[in-house]
């Protein structure tokens, strides 16, 4: 059975509320406030639909009530309709001011006030239905973008599952690497220079890409991925070549699903760029300074970092103070300065990330 809508009638006297009792009644829930702050009581438990509220009243008048009413999260929607006598139209607009939704005049006509209260009834019904459906539109794209995200990681995981497969001596590298980042894009959103590039979503997109660095490495042959020595300069010229693979593949991948977004944007970006340097001396393009994106100028330091501090079949680890010593060394050469110092102070969270995530 479809429950009536509810009504609060706030009137001081006692003839006007008996006659809206015995209108309504047949039509509508009905609760009655002979003050307002009785009324406001009342509204804290009774979730009325409609609310017909007198002006004229000792205390507190229908005005500040109606105030009061839209001032409260519970109740800021609740429609309100006047009944006054007093019918000036300075009286209207100082009452549509405070937010009501109608008035009716006194003395009521059953007629006329009926039809008023159905109106704001079906209005109201009509807002709650609206606010339904937007609701569960927000949770339906809530629960879209959740498994997009999904979706996501899960392609993240699979992608840097097979860089680490092909290489597996580099450990934790990948996690690691991307710890560095993080903690790095932070410091680096606190300067001046930074701020208005590293916003939170920005920083949480490039740690998600992070990992996706050394993506290009699943293209580069076993003999010179897995080679226990040093490279020869024929054998690193191969290895180079992963930066623009790891580019290209991230890039077909954005090809592929129509739009790239932020998220496989950065991924390129540090796929093609980790390996340039600031003077111009890396490599795949020979980018400069600023051309080399923000984000593969913070990941090109953690790579660096990782891999003086990790021990490989060809070297074994440096401490983190000869790391730091080294990284000095490439301030404005290898490295931008602003960053290499935003590094060096950063590191006993550096060495906690390595403490915490050692190779197997």
């Amino acid at each position: 059975m479809e429950t009536q809508p509810k009504l609060l009638c706030v009137d001081d006297t006692s003839a006007n509320l008996k006659l809206l009792i015995e209108l309504l009644t047949p039509l509508y829930e009905i609760k009655i406030a002979t003050n307002g702050r009785k009324a406001l009581e009342i509204l804290q438990d009774y979730p009325a639909d409609l609310i017909l509220l007198d002006i004229m009243m000792p205390e507190m008048d229908g005005y500040e009530v109606c105030q009061r009413i839209r001032s409260d999260e519970r109740t800021k929607e609740t429609p309100i309709l006047f009944l006054t006598a007093k019918n000036q139209p300075e009286d209207e607009e100082k009452g549509l001011k405070l937010g009501a939704n109608d008035f009716v005049s006194k003395p009521l006509i059953p007629g006329v006030l009926l039809a008023r209260i159905e109106t704001q009834i079906k209005l109201r019904i009509a807002q709650k239905k609206l606010q339904q459906h937007n609701q569960n539109l927000e949770e339906q794209v809530k629960k879209r973008l959740n498994e997009i995200q999904r979706l996501q990681d899960s392609t993240i995981f699979v992608m840097t599952s097979l860089a680490e497969f092909r290489d597996e001596c580099t450990g934790n590298h990948i996690q690691r690497t991307q710890s560095y980042v993080h903690i790095l894009a932070k410091a680096a959103a606190q300067t001046p220079q930074f701020r208005s590039q590293l916003s939170a979503s920005k920083i949480e997109i490039i740690t998600q890409s992070a990992p996706l660095h050394d993506i290009g490495k699943i293209s580069i042959p076993d003999e010179i991925l897995l080679k226990p020595g040093k490279l020869t300069y024929d054998e690193f010229e191969v290895m180079k070549t992963h930066s623009l693979k790891g580019y290209e593949i991230l890039h077909q991948a954005s090809l592929n699903m129509g739009e790239s977004g932020d998220f496989l944007e950065v991924a390129q970006q540090i796929a093609l760029s980790h390996h340039e340097k600031w003077d111009g001396s890396g490599y795949p393009q020979g980018l400069k300074g600023e051309q080399i994106p923000l984000a593969a100028r913070l990941m090109a330091l953690a790579d660096v970092y990782d891999a003086l501090t990790s021990e490989r079949p060809y070297k074994k680890a440096f401490s983190s103070d000869k790391a730091l010593e080294i990284i000095q060394e490439g301030r404005g050469s290898h490295f931008q300065a602003i960053l290499v110092d935003l590094f060096i102070s950063l590191k006993p969270e550096l060495e906690k990330i390595a403490a915490d995530k050692p190779d197997k």
